[in-house]
């Protein structure tokens, strides 16, 4: 079968370690590395692939699809101007990850070694789950959401559009996690957390917004 071409946008130490997991899961042809904020990048290549503006991908809609492996929830702004070019969007799965039947997945998705996602988990549009991370059952992460290394989320715990969850953070069953807000690395999350609101510590506390 011959693998579909892919395009990631990014072209950060992120992107490489994506265009690894793409290269070790072997469904896609990894074509090129998009850039949409410096236009000298454009000139270069990256891993042995070339680098192309953004606004080039319009020439390949309906041939490539793309995954955006920018860490930061911003990544939204990013997404939105490639869909606006007709670009479809791929969900980058690593055969270790352990997905229950009745969870979904939205397109855009990388899905790191050593995830397990539970039953009846949704997980949005352009999510993160980096290595390791837990998702609980019923659990419903929104989009644009990333959840760094060894996150670990429980049960029936909402998580609200463009969330950040540092690394190791912990959240407890049956809380929520608002749009925009950061849970700091190490934290444990008790309550619930607002929106746009940062928290750290354990039990975790709110230190801005």
């Amino acid at each position: 079968m011959t693998a579909a071409p892919l395009a990631i946008l990014g072209t950060g130490v992120f992107a490489e370690e994506v265009a690894d997991l793409v290269e070790q899961i072997g469904e896609h042809e990894l074509v090129a590395f998009v850039e949409n904020w410096d236009r000298d990048r454009a000139a270069r290549t990256l891993a042995g692939r070339p680098v192309i503006w953004v606004d080039e991908l319009a020439e390949h809609a309906g041939e490539w699809s793309a995954v955006c492996a920018i860490g930061s929830p911003e990544r939204r702004h990013y997404v939105d101007h490639v869909a606006g070019l007709g670009v479809d969007f791929a969900t980058v799965l690593h055969p270790s990850a352990v997905v229950a039947p009745s969870a979904r997945l939205g397109a855009g998705c990388i899905v790191s070694p050593g995830v397990v996602i539970g039953a009846h988990a949704e997980i949005g549009e352009h999510v993160i789950l980096n290595r390791g991370v837990l998702v609980g059952h019923h659990t419903r992460v929104g989009s644009c959401v990333t959840l760094s290394p060894a996150a670990n989320v429980a049960g029936c715990v909402q998580i609200g559009d463009g969330a950040y969850l540092g690394m190791g953070a912990t959240v407890i069953d049956r809380r929520t996690v608002g749009a925009g807000a950061l849970v700091a690395a190490g934290a444990v999350v008790v309550r619930d957390v607002g929106a746009a609101v940062r928290v750290q510590g354990v039990p975790a506390r709110s230190v801005e917004r």
